[in-house]
């Protein structure tokens, strides 16, 4: 890969560029998301991950953005896990254009993310994902991520990872 990469953090200005990367993005993986309308941390973005206590990253390549990954505070959401007394983030919308796939960048951006979340006193990553996106699962694993639970049902089997820090 020649062009040279920077990772940043996102800035009020880099908003609506981002939100176009990641809508696009998110639209090619799950088309069927794309009726639902915007997700909550995206319609929120500035408040989320500027202003509140969540983070977002970029890659940038010739002044174009190429990826992205950011994290929020875990919601709670899923009953079946369970963080009660541990700061916990859910790790987000992780997307690398394809020609930038293969060279190490997901790992980069994640490492530069955790690197956030420990100087935040974040103890747990967690991540949900699919088996149906290629390789993952086996990404998430190298990354020192678990499973720790994948639903049964058929179409999504949302598989929950989890890596204390």
């Amino acid at each position: 890969m020649s062009p040279r990469l920077s990772i940043q953090a996102v800035a009020t200005a880099d908003i609506p560029e981002v939100l176009r990367f990641v809508l696009q993005a998110r639209s090619e993986l799950f088309p069927k998301l794309n009726a639902e309308g915007m997700p909550a941390d995206l319609a929120r973005f500035e408040a989320v991950y500027l202003q509140g206590h969540g983070q977002f990253l970029i890659a940038c390549a010739e002044g174009q953005i190429v990826a992205a990954i950011g994290y929020l505070p875990y919601d709670g959401r899923f009953p079946q896990l369970n963080y009660q007394g541990r700061k916990t983030v859910e790790v987000v919308r992780l997307f690398v254009l394809p020609a930038f796939r293969r060279f190490g960048l997901a790992r980069q951006l994640y490492r530069a993310l955790e690197a956030l979340a420990q100087a935040d006193g974040v103890e747990v990553m967690y991540l949900h994902t699919h088996r149906f996106l290629p390789g993952a699962i086996e990404f998430w694993v190298r990354q020192g991520f678990e499973v720790v639970d994948v639903e049964a049902d058929p179409v999504w089997r949302t598989t929950h990872m989890q890596r204390s820090l």
